[in-house]
């Protein structure tokens, strides 16, 4: 069944002071690729408001069925940023989904210890991909943001925690390191399974807690004109509730709290470049899972074992191109667009698990974007 859909957005940054509006694209500039909380960082004014809008229209095409269309204001967001002085900044982004639902996708303080090096704290994104950090509708093309980045990275993926983040720009490198509580693995029952890996264990700073703290760096490189290219690393041990007040010496309780646990180790790459019209992208992800067999074992109220798999992997290429680029009175952009996914929550599986073939998935997906002005986009979009 093919799917058509449909997406109208609209990302803007509102400096609060003089009422000046300013439209946030997302381009490379001397210090590489800036996210909206990047560029709210960047103004020189005490308080900025920015924000966007995603509505989706989603039809199903089926020869044989009919099928209802879905509308959906699928995302409503309002980013705030706040300058205490020229080195201390508090930026925060407050997300209402589907009308109903709120969350908090950041909420840091940035202090700025020299032009090389700030210290962050707070709830922020883990810097793993492009769309974890640049997930913004006009910064990516499709209605949707890319599978992988769904089922493997699993966007929008943000934790508490503490580290630093800076520009070096003499040797085009940004970086970031930081200490971050880590996937939740159980919290009454076991959370991951094979369907969707680590996605259910985000705990996205709703009260959040804590067993051992994770780490999480990424390092990009800009040195030639339209070319970034990154390199994230993840590693450390999920969180569980079993720890919480049992002794130390009660060995039977303290296995099955070890047995509640998995190990993670994610590492990506990923690319974008830029020339003229031409927009190219690729990311590649591999995360290793250890201890799954004790974890897929470890009992459940309905007596199920668990399926998640010893290691998730995979990968999208995507091509797009402005085809109003050969004229430079057209201020507006139009760039059809193509790109393939392929992605495996059961790459590899440990123990007596069976692999699960479903769980290999195979996306292709083509449309075309329309960028009425920038930061505002219209797209129609077809996957399959």
């Amino acid at each position: 069944m093919k799917t058509l859909k449909i997406l109208l957005a609209l990302l803007i940054s509102v400096n609060a002071i003089k009422g000046q509006t300013v439209l946030v694209t997302d381009s490379t500039a001397i210090t590489g690729y800036q996210n909206t909380a990047a560029r709210l960082m960047s103004q020189d004014r005490k308080l900025t408001i920015g924000g966007y809008a995603q509505i989706d229209y989603n039809q199903p095409l089926d020869a044989d069925t009919y099928n209802n269309s879905v509308l959906d204001i699928h995302r409503l967001v309002m980013l705030f940023g706040y300058k205490f002085n020229n080195r201390t900044q508090f930026i925060t982004e407050i997300e209402y989904e589907h009308v109903s639902e709120v969350y908090i996708e950041q909420a840091f303080v940035d202090y700025r210890i020299n032009n090389y090096m700030n210290l962050r704290a707070g709830l922020m994104l883990i810097p793993m991909g492009i769309v974890n950090e640049y997930h913004e509708p006009p910064t990516f093309m499709g209605v949707e943001r890319p599978m992988l980045d769904n089922y493997i990275v699993p966007t929008t993926w943000r934790e508490i925690g503490i580290g630093l983040t800076g520009t070096i720009p003499n040797a085009s490198l940004k970086y970031q390191a930081y200490i971050v509580n880590g996937f939740m693995s159980f919290n009454g029952t076991p959370t991951l399974r094979g369907s969707d890996a680590l996605r259910k264990g985000r705990q996205k700073g709703a009260e959040s807690f804590m067993n051992a703290p994770n780490v999480a760096t990424k390092v990009e490189y800009f040195g030639f004109k339209g070319l970034n290219l990154g390199l994230s690393g993840y590693v450390g041990n999920t969180q569980s509730t079993l720890y919480n007040g049992i002794e130390k010496n009660d060995a039977a309780a303290v296995a099955r709290a070890d047995s509640s646990v998995v190990g993670v180790a994610m590492i990506g790459i990923d690319a974008r470049y830029t020339n003229g019209g031409l927009h190219l992208r690729g990311q590649w992800n591999y995360s290793s899972i250890s201890n799954t067999v004790a974890y897929n074992n470890l009992s459940y109220p309905n007596g199920k074992p668990n399926d998640l798999g010893s290691a998730i992997s995979g990968y999208y290429v995507e091509a797009g191109y402005n085809v109003f680029n050969i004229s430079k009175t057209i201020k507006t952009e139009l760039i059809p667009f193509v790109r393939y996914s392929e992605f495996d929550t059961h790459a590899q599986v440990a123990g007596e698990l069976a692999r699960n073939d479903t769980y290999h998935r195979t996306v292709i997906t083509t449309g075309m974007g329309w960028k009425v002005s920038p930061g505002a986009t219209s797209r129609l979009i077809s996957s399959f």
